[in-house]
């Protein structure tokens, strides 16, 4: 019944943020929004959904240790995991865009949010200042866009006529994606805390490797996907804001729901997010790609790392 509870979670995560991204997509696209606005919007935070409900859940259940260590470990795992599956079936090219701006944005981002978390636990006030780091950083980025459409490649969409008769059917995914986010966040959430208690194993640890593996199902099929069609930049682009989401948005909304420590949360984890950052940076910089030898290098580190981290 545990592991059903974990199936079904994962599950009914994966098709809510697949019908949330496809829904939002289309109304924006019947509404007249740029492809920047779709990319902000739909790809890093719908991506993220999962993490979303599954921390502000959490949250409000009282259980710090999966609200916090899941967002921590989505990081890792988008980092390590995915980005290092994705360079090992195609090297993904990146633009200097992303070298000189989105990167060293994620790695400030997780050295903040280390600080924040020295003592384990995240108050309104200190959500208050994440939420604001993620509007500031949605607005710089619209900012950028409008200055320099044509470098980002970026124009605008006409509206479609008839949108708002067209509305029907993707608002009716948008609601129906959300929905089965909830509901999987409780199914999942339920599962790895049976899971935590039958074998004995600490919540943290839950939350590092389950849940949050869980919870990046959409990242996951986004970049695998990207890579393989040679889009390298949504590839690698959806990870990375995805990470700065996770850490400010959820972190920030989850926190400003309600207050909460997580108390098996180890500067070990904290610093093995982080160090997954600052070693991307550098890899990024030689020859702007990230080979198939450094994909399955991040490949290595995440076993080592979920073998120093599961009980033996």
């Amino acid at each position: 019944m545990t592991f059903l509870l974990i199936a079904a979670g994962l599950m009914l995560l994966y098709f809510g943020a697949e019908w949330l991204v496809k829904g939002a997509a289309a109304t924006a696209v019947r509404l007249g929004v740029t492809p920047l606005a779709i990319g902000l919007t739909v790809v890093a935070f719908g991506t993220s959904a999962p993490e979303l409900t599954v921390s502000t859940h959490a949250a409000l259940k009282g259980l710090g240790d999966i609200a916090v260590t899941n967002v921590v470990g989505s990081n890792i795992f988008n980092i390590a995991f995915i980005l290092g599956l994705a360079a090992a079936i195609r090297p993904i090219r990146v633009t200097r865009q992303l070298i000189r701006w989105d990167v060293p944005v994620m790695i400030a981002v997780s050295v903040l949010c280390l600080v924040l978390l020295l003592d384990r636990h995240l108050s309104r006030p200190e959500g208050l200042l994440l939420v604001a780091g993620i509007t500031a950083y949605t607005i710089w980025t619209f900012r950028q866009a409008k200055r320099e459409p044509d470098l980002l490649g970026l124009g605008e969409v006409p509206k479609q006529s008839g949108a708002s008769s067209g509305l029907w059917v993707p608002a009716g995914l948008v609601v129906l994606g959300l929905v089965l986010l909830v509901l999987g966040s409780k199914l999942l959430i339920a599962g790895a805390l049976q899971l935590a208690r039958s074998y004995g194993i600490s919540e943290a640890v839950i939350g590092l490797t389950i849940v949050s593996a869980g919870t990046s199902l959409p990242e996951l099929a986004t970049s695998v996907v990207a890579a393989v069609r040679k889009q390298a930049d949504i590839s690698i682009g959806n990870i990375v804001g995805s990470n700065i989401f996770n850490l400010l948005g959820i972190l920030g909304i989850s926190s400003l729901v309600r207050p909460y420590s997580s108390p098996e949360l180890t500067v070990w984890d904290l610093a093995m997010m982080l160090g997954t950052a600052l070693l991307l940076l550098p890899l990024l910089r030689s020859g702007f790609v990230l080979s198939r030898k450094e994909g399955l290098f991040f490949l290595v580190l995440y076993g080592a790392y979920l073998w120093h981290l599961w009980p033996q």
